[in-house]
C-alpha cells in the first residue's frame, strides 16, 4: 500500500499524488510566449534552470561528448505515394489521349464551340490529375523521412535540417539547414487532432534574444499519447547543453515500424562539420 500524509485540511493524499501535483503546478498553466502556440497545451521550464524530471530521449541517432542528433520521423504512410502516383497515372494518360484522338477526329472543328470545350476539359482535367501524379511521385521518391536535429553543447548551437514540403508539385521543394542558439529556445507541448499526428507534440519556439516574442516554431518531437516523454526528452535535452550527466539509452532503440528506406539526405559538409566539432577543433 503507498504512504498516505496528511493535508493541512485534514486530508489524506498518496505520496504519487504529491509528486503529480508538484508536476502539474511546476509546467505553467497559461502560455508565456508571444504569439501562443496553436493547441497550446503547457510550457516546459527554460532550458538554462533545474530540469523538474529526469531526462530520457525517445529515440537518437548518435550521442557523445560535443553533440546529439536526434531523428524526426513522419507519421505518413509513404506506401500511400506509390498508390496515388499509380492511380493517377492512367487517367491521366487516358485524358491527354483522348484529347489528341479527338484533334484529328474528321467532325472535330477549332470553331465549334462544344468540340473545343471539350477538347479544354480533357486538357485541364489532364493536367490536374497529372500534377497529382507528379505530387505522389515526389513523395514518394524525394521527400526525406527523416528530418534530424543536431545539439552541439560545445557551441550551444542547434542545427535543423528542414525539407519544406508544398503543395504545388512543380514547385521546388527545397531542403534547408537553419542553426539557432540553444539560450534563445523555449520547450513547449501541444494537442494535436489531425489525422496522422494525434496526441502530445513537443515544439521548440526560438525567441528574440532576452524576450518571449517568437521569431520561429518547429517541431522536436511528433505526437505521442502522453506528455510525459516528452517532457523527458525536453528535459535530456536541456541537461546535456548545460554539461550535465544523461543516460544515452533512448525509450525507442530502434526506427519506427512505418520508416521505410528512401533516398537519404545529406547535412552540407560545412554544417556537417561545424555540427560534430567543438570550436577549438
Amino acid at each position: 500500500m503507498k504512504d498516505k500524509y496528511t493535508q493541512p485540511d485534514g486530508s489524506w493524499q498518496t505520496e504519487q499524488e504529491q509528486i503529480q501535483a508538484a508536476l502539474e503546478a511546476h509546467f505553467s498553466r497559461k502560455p508565456r510566449l508571444t504569439p501562443p502556440l496553436k493547441r497550446w497545451e503547457e510550457d516546459l521550464p527554460e532550458s538554462q534552470k533545474e530540469q523538474a524530471v529526469p531526462g530520457q530521449l525517445i529515440r537518437v541517432t548518435e550521442i557523445n561528448k560535443i553533440w546529439m542528433e536526434i531523428p524526426r520521423y513522419e507519421n505518413i504512410m509513404w506506401g500511400g505515394a506509390w498508390v496515388g502516383f499509380i492511380s493517377t497515372l492512367i487517367p491521366a494518360f487516358i485524358a491527354f489521349y483522348m484529347s489528341v484522338n479527338l484533334i484529328f477526329l474528321p467532325g472535330f472543328h477549332y470553331s465549334d464551340i462544344y468540340d473545343l470545350f471539350f477538347l479544354m476539359t480533357l486538357w485541364i482535367g489532364g493536367l490536374l490529375i497529372l500534377s497529382i501524379c507528379f505530387f505522389n511521385l515526389k513523395m514518394a521518391l524525394l521527400v526525406p523521412r527523416d528530418q534530424p536535429i543536431r545539439f552541439n553543447r560545445k557551441r550551444q548551437k542547434v542545427y535543423l535540417f528542414d525539407y519544406q514540403r508544398k503543395w504545388n508539385p512543380w514547385a521546388k521543394w527545397p531542403a534547408t539547414v537553419k542553426v539557432f542558439d540553444w539560450a534563445d529556445i523555449h520547450g513547449e507541448i501541444s494537442y494535436e487532432v489531425d489525422r496522422y499526428d494525434q496526441g502530445f507534440r513537443l515544439y521548440c519556439a526560438v525567441c528574440k534574444p532576452g524576450t518571449t516574442e517568437v521569431i520561429e516554431r518547429f517541431i522536436l518531437s511528433r505526437a505521442l499519447s502522453h506528455p510525459e516523454p516528452q517532457r523527458r526528452l525536453w528535459s535530456h535535452c536541456c541537461q546535456y547543453m548545460q554539461h550535465k550527466p544523461v543516460v544515452a539509452d533512448p525509450l525507442y532503440p530502434g526506427r519506427p515500424d512505418s520508416w521505410k528506406p528512401r533516398k537519404s539526405m545529406h547535412w552540407p559538409e560545412e554544417i556537417d562539420r561545424e555540427s560534430t566539432t567543438a570550436p577549438e577543433a
